[in-house]
């Protein structure tokens, strides 16, 4: 049986591949397939993220990356699927999703749509939340592969917001340098 897991993997989370792996134990083939979304300014190309899946997934045999622009069932058509995987964090992912299944379902009423769960450890986790954090230069190697932190790390490198940052203020006296313009008052 065949699953197509799509998204836009912007970048690849280990929420990503914890559906990815899980799905390669349930079902014969998993096609992942990285979509542009036109709503979204991406980090990353199609091609860039194709590839950092393909470096996160090579001890899985039974899965194959691939990129799509268009309808998701159109794609899981031509491919003869017979799943549309899903994955679901939180309540709300659920409502977009089944909202999602239903449309699909009156598009091809021989494709299933399947829901897995995110594993507890990366129910908080989203593409956005890991770009906010490289944005502002904290350290994301614990919420995707080393190889794509190390992606991360070269585009913000590359396009430094920390210059555009002014320096945050003390928040107590205290934490004023002794040379300040302030100064403590005598006793």
């Amino acid at each position: 049986m065949l699953a197509i897991y799509p998204g836009s993997f912007d970048p690849i989370t280990f929420g990503h591949l914890d559906i990815i792996t899980r799905a390669c134990r349930l079902f014969e083939r998993v096609v992942v397939v990285v979509s542009h979304n036109p709503g979204k300014s991406p980090l990353f190309s199609v091609a860039q993220r194709i590839e950092q899946i393909r470096q996160s997934t090579p001890h899985l045999s039974n899965v194959e990356i691939d990129s799509y622009d268009g309808l998701t069932i159109t794609y899981a058509r031509m491919r003869r699927a017979q799943v549309l995987l899903r994955g679901l964090r939180v309540l709300s992912d659920f409502e977009k999703e089944l909202q999602m299944a239903h449309t699909n379902k009156t598009l091809s009423d021989e494709i299933e749509t399947v829901f897995l769960a995110t594993s507890t450890e990366y129910g908080f986790l989203s593409s956005s939340l890991v770009k906010e954090i490289a944005k502002f230069g904290g350290p994301v190697d614990h919420l995707v592969p080393q190889h794509v932190a190390l992606d991360i790390h070269k585009c913000y490198v590359q396009n430094p917001l920390a210059s555009t940052l002014r320096p945050a203020m003390p928040t107590s006296m205290n934490s004023l340098p002794r040379n300040s313009l302030f100064q403590e008052p005598e006793i």
